[in-house]
């Protein structure tokens, strides 16, 4: 199972985008608070229409408190453009429980999570020339090519 987490989201627009993207794929999504909007503001509904309720949403009120629920074969996959590795590297795994971790929007992850979880953290490729990409479309694409390579399993039926 892949679960989409959000460490300090501070865009509401990007956090409902993504819901919708984890609605459509069957992954669920964790968020890290604090968070930049409330999760009853009206912004973030309007990004996910109406798939709030095809959403399995759990929230944290830390990191840590975030890790201390993760179990031990738990695969934990970090996000950053200072990051060494190439994601299309990366190699899906059905066997055990994956999370995909993003960082917020101002600033990505911190560099203590950074530093921590070096030889876990990926970059998705962009040109040099340019700062970054949105967040939700780096969560899309992540998830994306993670079910790709498993296949799409949300589309068995």
């Amino acid at each position: 199972m892949l679960s989409i987490v959000l460490v300090e989201p501070e865009i509401p627009q990007n956090t409902g985008n993504i819901a919708r993207t984890c609605a459509v794929t069957s992954t669920d999504l964790i968020l890290i608070h604090p968070l930049g909007f409330r999760t009853d503001d009206r912004s973030l509904k309007r990004a996910g229409v109406d798939y709030w309720h095809d959403v399995s949403i759990k929230e944290y009120p830390s990191f840590d408190a975030f890790l201390a629920d993760r179990g031990e074969n738990d695969e934990l996959i970090f996000f950053s453009a200072h990051a060494q590795k190439n994601f299309y590297e990366f190699k899906a795994d059905r066997s055990h429980d994956t999370c995909f971790i993003f960082g917020k929007e101002s600033c990505g992850l911190s560099q203590q999570i950074i530093s921590r979880y070096s030889g876990s953290c990926w970059k998705i490729p962009i040109r040099n020339d340019v700062r970054c990409l949105n967040l939700a479309n780096c969560a899309a694409v992540a998830a994306y090519e993670y079910y790709r390579q498993l296949g799409f399993p949300f589309l068995e039926r």
